[in-house]
């Protein structure tokens, strides 16, 4: 009876291949956001956010389905492909959260993805500013962001720029 109960649980861990990483995926509020699973061979793929299916694939019965939810939070705004990559368009920041899929082929696997759906900064955000040169106004408008937006070699020339519009205003 041992053998068999043995027997049984490591042919059950050999059907089910449970992945436990959780991808992480960030998108500006807006933008459309692909959680990608590039399966090729499966029998069945179901989709979930929280604890709710929000879109199938069914090769047995040729179907590709997509549900708006309780809420009809995903109205009109969910895509899947034959890869069972899900599309999410016009993401809003109720959209965050855990996605999971289960694949279900010769194995059953799981995937999971944490989707943050950050806010788009206001235009309240944005800093102008306006400085002379060889009595010319020059002014610039830029968005106020933590983000940093050039990697070390555009930061060390837009620092060498203005080292020499500084010493070029002084000397005059």
């Amino acid at each position: 009876m041992i053998n068999a109960l043995v027997w049984f649980c490591l042919c059950l861990c050999r059907l089910v291949d449970v992945t436990d990483a959780v991808k992480t995926v960030s998108v500006m509020e807006g933008d459309s956001v692909t959680l990608n699973i590039e399966v090729q061979k499966y029998l069945l793929i179901m989709w979930r956010f929280g604890n709710t299916r929000i879109a199938e694939v069914n090769r047995l019965t040729q179907t590709n389905s997509t549900y708006d939810g309780p809420d009809g939070r995903f109205r009109d705004r969910l895509k899947l492909d034959q890869t069972g990559s899900l599309t999410v368009t016009n993401t809003r920041t109720t959209d965050s959260g855990l996605y999971t899929v289960t694949v279900i082929s010769k194995d059953t696997k799981y995937m999971s993805f944490n989707l943050t759906v950050n806010e788009r900064s206001s235009s309240s955000n944005r800093v102008a500013s306006s400085f002379v040169v060889n009595n010319s106004t020059v002014s610039q408008t830029e968005n106020n962001s933590d983000h940093i937006c050039c990697d070390f070699t555009e930061a060390v020339i837009r620092l060498a720029v203005s080292a020499l519009v500084g010493m070029h205003s002084f000397a005059i």
